[in-house]
């Protein structure tokens, strides 16, 4: 045991040299500047013996951009805790001279209308873009490295590199994570280093450092761009169109080194071209392979990750005409870690991040030619596939809903796809597209690819495995009224993102009333802004019509009614606060003068109930899923300006529930929650409160008896579970069963209070779990339930449809003595983005209280 020991802290001591001499990262590119500081110099400590925190790496890459006259630095962004997102320029004197004339050179290539054949006046462009996941840190150390590396080399083939190229590094895709994961390793790091896979070192508290500021994983979010980070990275690409992005991750701690190619898409369709998967990867996988060979790395490829989701830092570049590249290095998660063929240390890690980083630069300037031709040709190419499309385009609009529209307009403007306003009223496949409120993109546009990504859906597939979701047609994660045209309508003016506005009626003064819809998107956040100001509010459980100032109007179940004469504020301070909440929220507020009303409930009638302030706790940490509840966070906090307590599950035991009249339970074990503890919150619902769970949270709740409600749960043929199968083919098998990511229809009663604000009884849904709510007993009490063919998006087996979805209910409502519970199978906030199902959620916070179960 002492010998072992021993031998474990030399081996310590070595990598801890090794780190910190420049010969075990690049001792190829020797001699280097010495006014030119490395790492090692600025930090004072060698990469690989710590992790770096974000300012140090943004100070660092700032001192090299004030020493060489061949860097620049630009903050393009910054993160929700105010970090600074930036990008390191790095290219010979001569082409930073001139960049905006290089890239004005460089844009024109990439124009549908320029045909190029010479790039010889032209350098290549490359992004390479590290750590958009905080715990995989190699990359950024790699980074700092890089950049040395390049501005400090004197060797003849790095001022090659600079002359021949470009070169964008993005060393911290993911600030706000990074510093998450970089504080707990170093405050956990042994002295000697630990190896143990147990010790805290490389076992992160909850939410861990993967996810950004608000726990959403942002190498998902580049196609529904949620999130600040996000949004600047698409800015920056669209003004830049490199011809290379990188995108470095780190995967389990006991496998090796992945590079391109991926596999293919498992759609028997896919969007990016074929030539992306083969020639370009192809191309630069010579280059991988011999620089890793050469360091004795090992390395898989064309396994595991799949080219199918568009909107990965790997993918997404691939639908502009820029070549993508996917890395995956085994995680040292930590500074030393075991592994079954020994420990796998920091430095090791970072230097085969180092090694590809430098081989994607040396195999885009020697593809040079292909990769500009392939550039040029990508929008042209489009434009031509659009031609011989039937489908000539995609009308689009929501008659009731202006923020949603102008929300899934912002997001098309986003990815560069044109869109136009329509010039008369369309009908097709039974639905009516007025011209005040719909829109028309045609296919026949350079971003033709992206136009199919956000309004096509798939059914069939080549593979049942996949990496990550297996739908994401944007149209239905909007619940966006949309259908194909094969003949373009008449339709004028483009839409920009400065037309894109909202326009309202002037608010004028009542001295009876006031009504608003709730049919817009951001009513949940008006009315909570009206709550906090001491508003009195009552909502419509039936519809009704009333005269307003100019016309008619009718009004659904929700509509808002403030009475001036209930109010506890004066007249004065409450028509400031409704003109307040009108013009923040661009939603119209309607003046009445009478109680009295032309058709259905008048104003003063029972089936108006007030409503109470929502004063909502969720729980976090332990076994609660980060995603989840961070995208309920960001969903309340970003979109509803509405504040959460977020009660660590660890506490729940001692935390006073009187507090609260909502608690949401998103995904989770809740292992924590022992007998009193769930006796606790059963109490505290029957006492007239509302509890809301999603997904697993949901079956939790029916397994440990909170309602009595129950699971579907289909019973196995005993002839099948004796079917004998290859063993080499498991994976494909339990892939098939799951339920990975797809969207599906439910049937939702829009007369029920989670209901309210929806026309159309059909709504699309994301499921990516095998929760199966059995129909509650109680008639009025499965709000939604799948139809009868509910497959609109993704892969699913037919087992799944014929043995679950027709038999589920996608929500249920159970009575708790004088509360409820509210039960989602599935989850309505997916990735923030779910904009169509947002409203399910938020009813359920806002209108709970007003639900009575018969």
């Amino acid at each position: 045991m002492k010998n072992t020991y021993r031998i474990f802290v030399i081996f310590t001591l070595l990598v801890s040299q090794l780190s910190n001499g420049q010969s075990y990262y690049y001792s190829d590119y020797e001699p280097f500047n010495k006014n030119i500081p490395s790492p090692e110099e600025f930090l004072e400590y060698g990469i690989g013996d710590y992790h770096t925190r974000h300012d140090l790496v943004v100070a660092y890459m700032t001192k090299l951009a004030e020493l060489s006259e061949n860097a620049t630095i630009k903050i393009y962004g910054k993160t929700n805790e105010n970090r600074k997102l930036i990008n390191l320029t790095i290219s010979s004197l001569e082409n930073l001279k001139n960049i905006e004339s290089l890239k004005e050179k460089h844009l024109q290539v990439v124009s549908e209308k320029t045909d190029v054949k010479d790039f010889s006046d032209l350098p290549i462009f490359i992004n390479l873009g590290y750590n958009v996941h905080g715990n995989e840190p190699s990359s950024t150390e790699a980074a700092l490295l890089t950049a040395y590396v390049l501005l400090a080399s004197e060797n003849p083939k790095v001022k090659e590199y600079l002359k021949e190229a470009i070169i964008f590094i993005d060393p911290v895709i993911n600030p706000d994570g990074r510093d998450r994961h970089t504080n707990w390793v170093n405050t956990f790091r042994g002295t000697p280093l630990i190896a143990d896979n147990d010790d805290i070192e490389h076992n992160e508290a909850w939410p861990r450092g993967r996810t950004n500021h608000y726990w959403f994983d942002l190498n998902r979010d580049l196609l529904l761009a949620v999130q600040p980070e996000s949004n600047a990275r698409l800015k920056w690409y669209h003004e830049w169109y490199p011809n290379v992005v990188t995108d470095f991750h780190e995967m389990g701690t006991n496998s090796t080194f992945f590079f391109e190619p991926k596999q293919l898409s498992a759609s028997l369709k896919p969007v990016t071209p074929v030539e992306n998967y083969t020639v370009l990867n192809n191309a630069f996988a010579k280059y991988f392979t011999a620089d890793l060979d050469k360091i004795k790395s090992l390395y898989f490829t064309k396994e595991k990750y799949d080219a199918t989701y568009p909107g990965y830092g790997s993918t997404y570049g691939d639908l502009q005409g820029s070549l993508s590249l996917l890395f995956e290095q085994a995680s040292s998660r930590g500074h030393i870690q075991e592994t079954p063929t020994g420990t796998i240390s920091f430095p090791f890690t970072i230097r085969n991040q180092f090694v590809a980083s430098f081989s994607t630069i040396k195999a885009a300037i020697s593809n040079k030619n292909l990769l500009y031709s392939y550039q040029n040709n990508f929008f042209k190419s489009s434009i031509e596939k659009a031609s011989k499309s039937k489908i000539k385009g995609y009308v689009f609009g929501d008659d009731y809903d202006k923020n949603r529209t102008k929300s899934f307009i912002d997001l098309l403007l986003k990815h560069q796809i044109k869109v136009y306003h329509l010039e008369e009223e369309v009908a097709t496949d039974n639905k009516k597209y007025h011209e005040n409120s719909s829109y028309y993109v045609p296919t026949k546009q350079p971003q033709y690819l992206m136009v199919r990504t956000m309004f096509e859906t798939y059914k069939k597939y080549r593979d049942s495995v996949f990496y990550d979701a297996s739908s994401w047609s944007m149209a239905n994660f909007y619940n966006m009224k949309y259908s194909e045209l094969k003949k373009a309508p008449n339709y004028k003016k483009q839409v920009s993102s400065e037309t894109n506005k909202i326009e309202i009626e002037k608010l004028t003064k009542s001295d009876y009333a006031y009504l608003i819809s709730w049919d817009d998107y951001y009513s949940p956040a008006l009315l909570h802004h009206l709550q906090e100001k001491g508003v009195i509010v009552k909502t419509a459980t039936k519809p009704f019509e009333v005269s307003t100032e100019n016309s008619k109007k009718k009004f659904d179940r929700g509509s808002l009614l403030i009475a001036v004469g209930v109010q506890k504020i004066t007249e004065e301070a409450l028509f400031t606060a409704l003109k307040e909440v009108s013009e923040t929220y661009k939603i119209e507020v309607n003046a009445v003068e009478t109680g009295y009303s032309l058709q259905g409930i008048d104003l003063g009638s029972s089936n108006f109930v007030t409503l109470e302030m929502p004063k909502a706790m969720m729980l976090v940490e332990g076994g609660v899923s980060s995603y989840e509840a961070g995208e309920v966070w960001h969903l309340l906090e970003q979109r509803m300006q509405m504040p959460i307590s977020k009660v660590p599950e660890r506490i729940f035991y001692r935390t006073d529930l009187r507090k609260y009249n909502v608690i949401i339970m998103v995904s989770g074990y809740y292992n924590l929650l022992n007998a009193n503890s769930r006796q606790k919150l059963k109490d505290w619902v029957a006492a007239g409160n509302t509890l809301i769970t999603t997904r697993t949270a949901s079956s939790w709740a029916i397994r440990n008896k909170l309602v009595n409600e129950s699971l579907i749960v289909n019973k196995k043929d005993p002839k099948n579970s004796l079917e004998r199968l290859n063993y080499g083919e498991s994976r494909e098998h339990l892939g098939r069963n799951s339920i990975g990511g797809a969207i599906f229809e439910v049937d939702l009663d829009i007369t029920h209070p989670i209901g309210y604000g929806y026309h159309n009884r059909k709504l699309p849904v994301y499921k990516n779990n095998r929760v199966w709510l059995a129909p509650s007993k109680n008639k009025f009490s499965t709000v939604a339930k799948y139809t009868e063919n509910p497959h609109i998006d993704g892969f699913v087996t037919n087992e799944n449809l014929q043995n679950y979805f027709t038999k589920s209910a996608s929500i249920i409502v159970h009575k708790t003595g004088k509360g409820r519970v509210i039960m989602f199978a599935d989850n309505p906030n997916f990735r923030g983005a779910w904009y169509g199902t947002n409203k399910l959620f938020m009813n359920s916070i806002f209108f709970g209280s007003i639900i009575r179960v018969p």
